[in-house]
């Protein structure tokens, strides 16, 4: 998995706090948290515990962008210690499977996430809904 957040704070006292807050925030069609599916492009925490996130989505077209981010806020936010958070949608660069964890490869089936590259637009994964986390 491929989670660029800043080397800085990789070492601050809060970021396995907040890594383990967003892991519990999902895209109600995958059974796996955004966190594990490489949707967190980086998380900054400065000296007075301000947090930033920059964040994708699996589609641009994503009809509960605006559910997650506030979710992804909340979680950040939730985290004691936590001054504020902010939560920066980003697009670039584009998502795709090869960010996700060992364990989303896992939880999914996907031993080659390279074959789940969706044209432009499309959905990546055509999860059955009745699949429960």
């Amino acid at each position: 998995m491929t989670n660029p957040s800043s080397n800085e704070s990789k070492n601050h006292p809060l970021f396995k706090p907040i890594t383990k807050a967003i892991r519990k925030v999902f895209d109600p069609e995958i059974p796996v948290n955004v966190y594990d599916l490489g949707l967190i492009y980086d998380l900054t925490i400065t000296d007075d515990n301000n947090v930033t996130i920059q964040m994708t989505l699996t589609a641009p077209a994503c009809p509960v962008a605006d559910l997650i981010v506030q979710q992804v806020h909340d979680a950040a936010k939730s985290v004691e210690g936590v001054s504020d958070a902010t939560v920066e949608l980003v697009w670039d660069p584009p998502w795709s499977p090869e960010r996700m964890s060992e364990a989303a490869l896992l939880t999914l089936n996907i031993e080659d996430p390279s074959q789940y590259r969706p044209p432009a637009g499309e959905k990546v994964f055509n999860i059955n809904p009745k699949l429960r986390r």
